[in-house]
């Protein structure tokens, strides 16, 4: 019984290693088509956003699984929970990837925001590619320098959302009502999506160490607000 129980702790680890993988291709996906203006990659980011849902529904199943029928204890039962939070935060990163590939694609051909405001967006984008790749290699690796490398990719994110806020609203670029409102929204997209692996990382580093995690600033009624 023991066997197939640590069986399925593995099975649970490979899922979830597949569901970071799945997400850090959308983010990267999606900085594709908001830099180019690529209708049939943003497509393919959205397409594969149901594939992460299903993915997330069946680490969900199997934590409940586990939880219910082998009540696991101390560090079995700290693997099964922060799995379980580890994918419900993964799918809310592939809900913003979709969200941002849902931009490019409605305002194909045109760029959703003229330069220089796409260039900053497109750095917020490159600064979001790097921290999918590096949440999915923490949750292969569990490399505690990672999580620290994530929180601090985290902090650039935020400043350049900080002055993002700045160039829109500056007169001089001449944004029309509808760039605003998209540039507002990729830039809040992205900034929470390098919030999302912050949280990642901690969840991951309080796995390893069994340490309290620190306070994040993920908000729940945020999260459901923009998975709409």
């Amino acid at each position: 019984m023991r066997e197939i129980f640590h069986q399925e702790l593995s099975q649970l680890g490979a899922d979830l290693e597949s569901m970071a993988h799945q997400v850090a291709t959308a983010v990267e996906r999606a900085a594709e088509s908001l830099r180019h203006g690529d209708i049939i990659v943003a497509e393919q980011v959205i397409d594969a956003d149901e594939r992460i849902n299903d993915l997330q529904r069946d680490i969900d199943d199997l934590c409940v699984m586990l939880l219910a029928r082998q009540q696991p204890v101390a560090g079995d039962l700290r693997h099964v929970l922060s799995a379980l939070r580890v994918a419900q935060t993964l799918e809310r990163q592939g809900d913003l990837a979709r969200h941002v590939a849902a931009i490019a694609r409605g305002r194909y051909p045109e760029p959703p925001a003229p330069e220089p405001v796409l260039g900053l967006l497109l750095q917020m984008a490159d600064l979001a590619v790097r921290a999918g790749r590096d949440v999915a290699r923490l949750i292969e690796t569990r490399d505690l320098g990672l999580a620290k490398t994530i929180e601090a990719g985290d902090s650039k994110l935020d400043a350049l959302h900080r002055r993002s806020f700045q160039m829109i609203l500056d007169p001089a670029h001449e944004l029309s009502r509808q760039q605003v409102i998209d540039a507002v929204l990729l830039g809040r997209f992205l900034e929470r999506f390098g919030d999302h692996s912050t949280s990642v990382a901690r969840r991951v580093a309080y796995l390893v160490s069994g340490a309290s995690l620190p306070e994040t600033h993920d908000n729940e009624d945020a999260d459901a607000l923009h998975r709409r």
